[in-house]
């Protein structure tokens, strides 16, 4: 049976005690759907409800043949994609059609068998009945609308707060999870919760936690559910525009799964015009399958076996501190060759890859980033750097990032490095990039020509060294290793505010097998 945790933390602590792993599996099969959305016609005014329906209801009719050939494959669960049923271009007033009241899921409702209990919700019976009819736990991206008192100031002028919200229905099409979006990117439709929520369910394949696209760039609620709610496999929901050289999807996601070892399902957009593209099933030592596809306009299905529960696997890596081998060695190389560049609106540092083989060290700050590599043969056309950066990033300078990169420039001009580029003919021998962090989230990174990802070709050591293994690399676009210090974000709050209601939770639980044990304390 599934069960809800919700954000507060006694009934956390309570669900840590009492959860029973009854019939519990090792593995199953988990799928992704990469779906092209077809989305409204632009206007300025809102269109019927009727309108809104019959459009959510032909990208169901998309969704649901993604589901039943998920379910006939074996597939436990499947992830569609962030904004799957009417996409994201939208005012407040526009996409209040498409809207439905969500409750809470304690409220043990299946809208497949009432599905009047909550008001007009169409689209929640559908995605139930989904779920039910095929045995399988189905994630959708819908929009939640909540009714506010006019009085109070913070309550919008149509009497409503509207969240970008994900749902989970279960087997028997009951809802179990709802997640409300806290990191919305360029979303004037939706509003942002009073607070990050750390929504975890229970299956008998493992515990699962949900976030939602921009999300991940966040400690809260990313790092927390894994860090302290210990979900084993996270579902991500994405409408991704991809971001060269470090953040396009299948990239930063399979890095991400990597630097936090667990499990990512992730399902994205596929809108090539928009560069939404990238889905994946990522374990913690390496990608299971992915997708990244600019050329065709249809959508995909993914299916891969994942562990359920991958921290008690022999595969599962382990604990790396990021700074141990930069800190402790000289830097490689007197650095009178750095030069400045730019990687979306970010001052790197900029030292380049002058010969075939070579020790390089690049500084900017207090972080120091070190390179040794040999290359199979340099291609003269082609110039690589490694580059450093340290500082908050980009316009929004919200996210405070620290970033070791070795890669390819777009041309031989060196004002040309930190560019978007997506082939390379360059292979290398040998890598090893480290760095002096003061961070202990970052995510590893290579990414190779075409946007291809390199599975079971690297490995991160226990001392922070990021190499490759098994023999030389097809040609390289990046190696990278992302840092985020978050503790240096300007939205800091939020997670100091989660670590006090962590730091709650684990007081609550040791009293609760304190009382358990029948022990008392003087």
């Amino acid at each position: 049976m599934a069960v809800v945790t919700s954000s507060f933390p006694t009934s956390v602590a309570v669900f840590a005690l009492i959860t029973l792993h009854v019939g519990a599996l090792d593995t199953f099969i988990a799928a992704v759907y990469e779906h092209a959305v077809i989305l409204p016609n632009r206007t300025e005014r809102p269109v019927s409800q009727h309108e809104a329906l019959l459009l959510m209801n032909k990208n169901i009719d998309v969704l649901e043949g993604a589901v039943k050939q998920a379910a006939d494959q074996g597939a436990r669960i499947i992830v569609t994609p962030e904004d799957a049923l009417y996409g994201w271009k939208f005012t407040r007033e526009t996409v209040f059609p498409y809207l439905e009241y969500i409750p809470d899921p304690q409220v043990n409702w299946v809208p497949c068998k009432d599905p009047q209990r909550f008001g007009h919700t169409p689209v929640q019976a559908r995605l139930s009945c989904l779920a039910k009819n095929n045995s399988i736990y189905i994630l959708a991206n819908i929009g939640d609308k909540k009714p506010c008192n006019s009085q109070d100031s913070t309550c919008p002028p149509n009497g409503y707060y509207q969240y970008n919200t994900n749902v989970v229905y279960n087997t028997e099409g009951q809802l179990v999870a709802r997640y409300h979006k806290y990191h919305l990117y360029s979303e004037p439709q939706f509003d942002v919760p009073e607070k990050p929520e750390l929504v975890t369910f229970n299956t008998p394949f493992g515990r699962f936690g949900i976030f939602t696209c921009f999300d991940i760039l966040f400690h809260d609620p990313a790092v927390t559910l894994v860090k302290d709610f210990h979900v084993d496999t996270i579902l991500f929901p994405s409408a991704w525009m991809n971001v060269l050289p470090l953040l396009t999807a299948v990239e930063f996601h399979s890095a991400w799964a990597m630097g936090m070892r667990v499990n990512l399902l992730v399902a994205n957009i596929h809108h090539v015009s928009l560069n939404m593209t990238g889905s994946g099933i990522y374990a913690p030592n390496s990608p299971k399958v992915y997708h990244h596809d600019m050329e065709t306009a249809s959508g995909k299905i993914l299916l891969s076996e994942v562990e359920s529960h991958p921290r008690g696997s022999p595969d599962y890596p382990a604990a790396v501190n990021w700074s141990t081998y930069a800190t402790a060695i000289k830097p490689f190389s007197v650095q009178k060759n750095t030069f400045k560049g730019f990687i979306s609106r970010d001052g790197f540092n900029f030292t380049e890859l002058f010969e075939n083989a070579g020790n390089l060290t690049v500084c900017q700050k207090e972080l120091c980033c070190h390179l040794s590599y040999r290359m199979l043969e340099k291609e003269e056309n082609e110039v690589y750097v490694l580059g450093a950066f340290t500082g908050l990033h980009g316009r929004r300078r919200r996210e405070y990032w620290q970033v070791c990169t070795m890669l390819k420039c777009k041309t031989a001009n060196l004002t040309t490095c930190g560019r978007p580029v997506e082939t390379a003919s360059t292979r290398f021998a040998m890598f090893s990039l480290s760095g002096t962090f003061g961070t202990e989230y970052v995510f590893p990174e290579v990414l190779l020509t075409k946007i291809h990802l390199s599975p079971g070709k690297f490995e991160v050591l226990k001392d922070g060294r990021l190499i490759n293994k098994n023999g030389s690399s097809e040609p390289i676009l990046t190696v990278s290793l992302f840092g985020r210090w978050y503790s240096k974000d300007l939205l800091y709050s939020s997670c100091k505010t989660s670590n006090s209601a962590i730091t709650y939770l684990r007081i609550f639980t040791l009293l609760m097998i304190v009382a358990l044990q029948n022990i008392v304390i003087i």
